[in-house]
């Protein structure tokens, strides 16, 4: 039997925002949705609801969680998603967060497998009900700025090699590119000449569209290819 109605649960420490992610979701008539202030409440909602047949399709939570007491036992929402992983009855899962870092973007993508991953900043009831019929077909949404980062770092990691990474880990260690001469080696042990250097810098700033090196470097520190 078809159920009436798509389950959603939203976790975030934050009321304003978790009471706008409620009433922005409430219009549409064909979703039921709560809003829970910890990841402890939210935990037991959802084993409960698991274990009277009648789950939660889909699970919203930020990442962050500033305002736990010292009595939560879930101090955020990536640990509330290992453990109902551990469970076994995880929701399909959309992230609401402020991060956009691309090293914690990719890290959580990579690591905790969300569906959706949605920045606070630009999200809106549109969209946030385009990214759960998305996630009813298992099929990921991204906010279009993440989406564009993602897609740009897939795309640098394809023609980024070990001497171009070691370049640009180099970059802020020398004042002149000259005197990254003899300090670099290629996969054979042959130390990169001076010229092949100012080569591979010239074609990592054409890939990344860096204005100079400084912004080169910058780039590739927030696409998280250097630390």
């Amino acid at each position: 039997m078809k159920k009436e109605k798509v389950k959603i649960i939203a976790v975030d420490d934050h009321d304003f925002l978790l009471e706008g992610i409620v009433s922005a979701l409430s219009k549409y008539k064909e979703l039921k949705i709560i809003g829970k202030s910890t990841c402890d409440e939210a935990f037991k909602e959802i084993k409960n609801a698991a274990a009277a047949e009648e789950p939660f399709d889909i699970l919203f939570t930020d990442l962050s969680f500033e305002n736990t007491s010292s009595t939560d036992l879930i101090e955020d929402g990536e640990a509330l998603i290992r453990k109902l992983d551990k469970e076994g009855i995880r929701p399909k899962t959309g992230v609401i967060t402020g991060h956009s870092s691309i090293n914690r973007v990719f890290n959580v993508i990579n690591n905790l497998n969300p569906l959706a991953y949605v920045l606070k900043s630009s999200c809106s009831g549109e969209e946030l009900y385009f990214a759960i019929q998305k996630m009813l077909n298992n099929e990921f949404f991204y906010t279009h700025s993440i989406h564009e980062k993602l897609m740009r770092r897939r795309i640098v990691e394809i023609q980024m090699d070990e001497m171009a990474i070691q370049i640009l880990r180099e970059l802020p260690r020398h004042s002149k590119i000259k005197n990254m001469e003899g300090v670099i080696r290629n996969s054979k042990g042959v130390l990169l000449s001076l010229r092949t250097i100012e080569n591979k810098l010239s074609n990592l700033r054409i890939d990344l569209d860096a204005n100079n090196n400084i912004d080169l470097f910058m780039i590739a520190k927030e696409l998280g290819i250097v630390d």
